[in-house]
Order: C-alpha cells, then sequence, then structure tokens
C-alpha cells in the first residue's frame, strides 16, 4: 500500500474509502520487522542496535514517540489488532502483523504544535498517550525487551531494593521521606555520610536543556533546610566507600560490565556523571559470578530483559547494588571498551523463545 492511499491529505471521499477498506482487510504479511521505540533526539545506542538488527536480516523501524501525534500518524479498529497501522515521519509504513519484537528503549510525552490552543494541550496529549498505548496493546504477540508492565513497575526503586536483598545483593541503608525530623536521624545513623538523590530523574536526556539533578553529598548545614521537604520527599542513602563504580549492561542473562574511579576528579566523587570526560576513562571489569547469579535472581524478579545496573566496588572487594535503570544507558560501553551490548540486544529482540510466547498467547485468547 502506498503513504499517498492512505487518508491522511483527505484528497477526496474515493481515496479514504479506499484507505479504510486496506486498512480493514490487510493482505497477508511477513512478520520481519523490528519497532525501536525511543524519541528524536536519541542516536547512537538506537543506531547501534538498528544496524545489528539489519545484518541479521529484519527489519528495524524507528518510532520517535514524541513526534506522534505531530508527524506520525496512526490507524486501528477496536478489537482487531490486523488493522493497527503506523506511519512515521520517515514514510514508512507498517503494520501490528509484521512486527515481530519491540525494543521499549525510551517512551516520550507526546510534542504537540505550536499551534494547538493551549486550552486543550493536556487534553491532547492524554487523548494521545491513550492512542498511543492502544496501538502498542495491538503489539501483544510480539517479543519485548523490555514488557512494558513489568519495566514500569521495575521503575519503583523501592521496590528494586526491597527485591535487590532478597536476590541475595548488599543494598545501601536508604530512606525516603519528607519528614525533617526523619531525615536528620538518618544523618546521624549514618554518622553523616548520608547522600541525597531523587526517585525519578527530572531530565528527559542528557541533551535535554532541563536541569540535570545528581546524587549530592549532604552536609550538615543543609539539614537547616530540611524543612523544605515538606515540597516533596527525598531519598537519603549512606554513602559508601568506593574502589571504583561499575556500569553494568545486563541483556537476557549476559553482564557487560565497564568500571570507572572517579575518586580523584573535581566533581565526580558522589556521581561518576559529573566526570568530564578528561579526567577518567572507562575500564573493562568481570561482575564477580555470585554478583551475576544475584543480578540475574533480580531481573528475573524484576521481568526485565535489559537493564543498567549500577554497582560500587567497596576497598574492601564488595560489591553494592545501587538500582537498576531498565532503559539506562550503555553506549559509552560499547564505545570506549568494545562490548558488544547492541550485538545481544539484537539477539535477544530475536530470541525464538518469542515465538513460543506468542503461540502461547495466542492459544490463550
Amino acid at each position: 500500500m502506498r503513504l499517498l492511499c492512505v487518508s491522511v491529505n483527505h484528497r477526496d471521499t474515493e481515496d479514504t474509502e479506499i484507505a479504510q477498506r486496506n486498512l480493514a482487510v490487510p493482505p497477508t504479511t511477513t512478520r520481519d520487522a523490528v519497532l525501536l521505540l525511543t524519541h528524536s533526539r536519541d542516536f547512537y545506542t538506537i543506531d547501534l542496535v538498528s544496524q545489528a538488527l539489519a545484518r541479521r536480516g529484519v527489519r528495524p523501524i524507528r518510532f520517535n514517540t514524541d513526534l506522534f501525534p505531530s508527524s506520525i500518524k496512526l490507524s486501528a479498529r477496536a478489537g482487531d489488532e490486523r488493522t493497527a497501522h503506523l506511519f512515521t515521519e520517515a514514510g514508512e509504513q507498517i503494520s501490528a502483523t509484521e512486527v515481530r519484537a519491540v525494543w521499549a528503549r525510551k517512551l516520550w510525552s507526546p510534542r504537540m504544535a505550536d499551534d494547538l490552543d493551549q486550552r486543550y494541550h493536556s487534553i491532547c496529549v492524554g487523548e494521545s498517550i491513550a492512542a498511543l498505548e492502544g496501538f502498542l496493546d495491538s503489539l501483544h504477540d510480539a517479543h519485548w525487551v523490555n514488557d512494558l508492565q513489568h519495566q514500569r513497575a521495575a521503575e519503583n526503586k523501592q521496590r528494586q531494593l526491597r527485591l535487590a536483598a532478597r536476590a541475595g545483593l548488599r543494598v545501601p541503608r536508604t530512606i525516603v521521606t519528607n519528614d525533617p525530623t526523619a531525615a536528620r536521624q538518618f544523618f546521624a545513623e549514618t554518622n553523616g555520610q548520608t547522600v541525597a538523590k531523587l526517585l525519578r530523574p527530572i531530565a528527559v536526556s542528557m541533551g535535554d536543556d532541563t536541569p540535570f539533578v545528581y546524587t549530592n553529598r549532604v552536609r550538615e548545614k543543609d539539614l537547616d533546610h530540611a524543612e523544605a521537604l515538606r515540597h516533596s520527599p527525598m531519598v537519603f542513602q549512606e554513602l559508601i566507600p568506593k574502589a571504583c563504580e561499575l556500569r553494568v549492561a545486563y541483556v537476557a542473562g549476559k553482564t557487560f560490565a565497564g568500571a570507572l574511579d572517579a575518586s580523584g576528579t573535581s566533581r565526580g566523587q558522589t556521581d561518576w556523571r559529573r566526570v568530564a570526560p578528561e579526567e577518567c576513562r572507562w575500564q573493562k571489569a568481570q561482575v564477580p559470578t555470585e554478583v551475576a547469579n544475584d543480578l540475574q535472581a533480580l531481573m528475573s524478579e524484576l521481568g526485565l530483559v535489559f537493564g543498567a545496573v549500577d554497582l560500587i566496588c567497596t576497598p574492601s572487594g564488595e560489591y553494592v547494588f545501587l538500582e537498576v535503570n531498565p532503559g539506562g544507558e550503555w553506549g559509552m560501553l560499547e564505545r570506549d571498551l568494545g562490548l558488544p551490548i547492541s550485538e545481544a540486544i539484537a539477539e535477544a529482540l530475536l530470541e525464538d523463545q518469542s515465538y513460543v510466547n506468542s503461540h502461547r498467547h495466542t492459544e490463550q485468547r
């Protein structure tokens, strides 16, 4: 079907009727596409995975979710996923029946057109999100990395820490509170060795103009302003001594680790993301077997195929779990260390188990 046949421009009634008939009765299709959910300012890692998929003979389709509905169009008839179609801003067309797998790398809020009346902005955003969720539901027979429900549940940092401890990982003492008295008490319990962080990042990407809030050391004088917690709770965590910090890309049971020693840098002692590139470099690292097994147990419990895990290795050689980001960054590890993470993600997307799951879901419907 040519894009011109779809009722995008509404040239005349005849074209509209043709488009509706074509969408209602889709032709036999080959399930050879992988949908890559991301946003228009995402580069490098998305391209690496796209290229790895293409080398395996499948068709990667990039879906910049922030461009829906302004530049991307979708259409679906309720109750029949065979009629679900997506038209990207690049002119690519894809049917839900063609999608073998979905990489849920990033899901972005809709970017609305500048000429939209602000009185209707929130309504249009809400309707767009609902329509997008409906379209993604039509892909329930595809293999997801990660399953959206599991991914959203896994973003609960308190749940992460609880399940990590249950899996055998050491976790730092942590309190989430908007009570100034509780914050001061925790500071005392840790002998002033405390950091503060957010439950969710404020910035939507490192290249965005939105301020990025890093993990910060809490000083005693900071507690003079603890009453400000009435505006929002914060996470307070014991400061863990570091020999190095690790970013581990976990992909379907495999771990790809890089280590960074930011202790001698000007700004990175508390949060390595503040380090200037010339101050220290990533080094290849190995996750001990016992820790890797505990991570696998945690990821299995969370229902995640992929996650970017942050660990600290203490001077005594103990590994401490901080968090896992289901959509975290790993491009620097592949770029600087040559770790084949994109290849592993492509393999995870195309694993044969996806077809077993698909048939199982079909039988259950």
